[in-house]
């Protein structure tokens, strides 16, 4: 008898183990669409970002490349008039902004880039040249147009 319950409680514990992975499996962190986020207002987008951060912090490697590969994807995707409507969303979010919200954000984003080991900060350079030699003049100029006069 005692056999028989330790292999129930054997077998239940396996079952639990397999349906939590499984579980967190179907919660891979997947990016949201472009249409989506530019719909959101910049205080949804703040905390939409803090909850994706969040997930691909507890995410493995694997997973996180995966989301990298989709929002790629769904970049790539865009037609140009897509992506101009996008930029133009993005504009008027930081537009729409107060200059307090604006210095609030870039703190925020200094704070999590000083936390990064440098090994990441050096890759995150890498990727972002790398991005912006992709860019067209238009995205360049958005992306300029919030960045701090020095």
């Amino acid at each position: 008898m005692r056999n028989r319950v330790t292999h129930c409680v054997k077998l239940a514990f396996c079952a639990l183990t397999l349906g939590c992975s499984l579980g967190c499996q179907a919660l891979a962190v997947a990016p949201p669409s472009a249409h989506e986020w530019a719909s959101l207002s910049a205080e949804q987008q703040a905390q939409k970002g803090a909850e994706i951060r969040q997930q691909l912090a507890r995410a493995t490697p694997a997973e996180r490349e995966a989301f990298r590969a989709q929002m790629r994807q769904q970049l790539e995707g865009m037609n140009p008039e897509q992506r101009r409507a996008l930029i133009a969303k993005t504009r008027e979010g930081w537009k729409s902004m107060t200059p307090e919200q604006r210095d609030a954000f870039r703190a925020q984003r200094k704070a999590q880039l000083a936390e990064l080991p440098a090994e990441q900060r050096r890759e995150l350079v890498r990727q972002r040249k790398a991005m912006l030699d992709q860019m067209s003049p238009e995205e360049r100029a958005a992306l300029r147009e919030k960045l701090p006069a020095r």
